[in-house]
């Protein structure tokens, strides 16, 4: 787990850069699904809700919902796992990357985990 990202307690990072917040799902929420077979993004422009469903992730063991960590639109989606799911398990913090979000209010990144507190979340899980 990287030291700058932030985390929900449904298991899905964030990494902000400049106005942009790149988001995944982290190395414990790919593990629990197993083998990833399919990721359903929600469509470039579309402005996302905090903490709302805006995808669906399909494992061979658990179909489970993708949610925003931060509210604002959807600038750019990792294409390359329409092709590649596998590549969230492989890498979900770098090449498993999800989605491209422009932030409408930075503040609510004091609404997310820091690392050490996502750390003792999967450790109570």
């Amino acid at each position: 787990m990287a030291e700058d990202l932030r985390y929900t307690k449904e298991h899905e990072w964030v990494r902000i850069e400049g106005d942009l917040a790149i988001v995944g799902i982290t190395d414990y929420a790919a593990h629990q699904l197993g083998d990833i077979v399919f990721v359903e993004l929600p469509e470039i422009g579309r402005v996302l809700t905090q903490f709302a469903a805006v995808g669906v992730i399909e494992s061979v063991k658990a179909v489970s919902d993708l949610f925003a960590p931060i509210s604002g639109e959807v600038v750019e989606t990792n294409a390359e796992l329409g092709a590649r799911p596998e590549l969230v398990n492989g890498d979900p913090f770098g090449q498993g990357w999800m989605l491209r979000i422009r932030i409408v209010d930075k503040s609510q990144l004091d609404g997310l985990l820091d690392q050490a507190a996502y750390q003792d979340l999967t450790r109570e899980g």
